[in-house]
């Protein structure tokens, strides 16, 4: 069900997002507490600033008040990225191969659940990961989380 929330919301909101100059991003709808958060991530070249977030925010919100998708209140939060990008799409395996991710899968490959290491491809809907000099194949569709990592040096 929230899955086809946040896909709903993105079918929704893209063209809109797209038409003020920014990338979207992803969606993601998570249940904390009483009532859901919806978080729409968005950036541009140069980077996103509050006063963007904000102004998304309120075009967002008229978008997703007229549309109705999400059942009882709920919050919505929009954001930059951050160093720590979500990957959400095939495209942002893509264009991130060769870098460090951490990722977390619904269910356990090999033995383990959580994964940090190098994109080393991305094909037919399938994630391949070097860690440490192992490679982990992971389908797209069974990611439960995938975020870039951001090494302080």
């Amino acid at each position: 069900m929230m899955l086809d929330i946040t896909r709903r919301v993105e079918a929704s909101i893209r063209e809109a997002v797209e038409d003020e100059g920014f990338e979207l991003v992803g969606v993601e709808l998570a249940q904390t507490g009483r009532s859901p958060v919806l978080r729409v991530y968005v950036d541009r070249p140069g980077g996103v600033t509050i006063s963007d977030c904000a102004y998304m925010s309120r075009r967002v919100g008229v978008l997703l008040e007229v549309e109705d998708f999400i059942p009882g209140s709920y919050t919505l939060e929009v954001s930059s990225p951050g160093l720590e990008r979500p990957l959400f799409r095939e495209a942002d395996y893509r264009r991130f191969q060769g870098r460090e991710i951490r990722l977390q899968s619904v269910e356990k490959f090999e033995g383990r659940r959580n994964f940090t290491g190098r994109i080393k491809s991305f094909s037919n809907g399938v994630v391949e990961l070097d860690c440490e000099g192992v490679t982990f194949s992971v389908p797209l569709d069974r990611v439960k989380k995938a975020n870039l990592v951001y090494r302080f040096d």
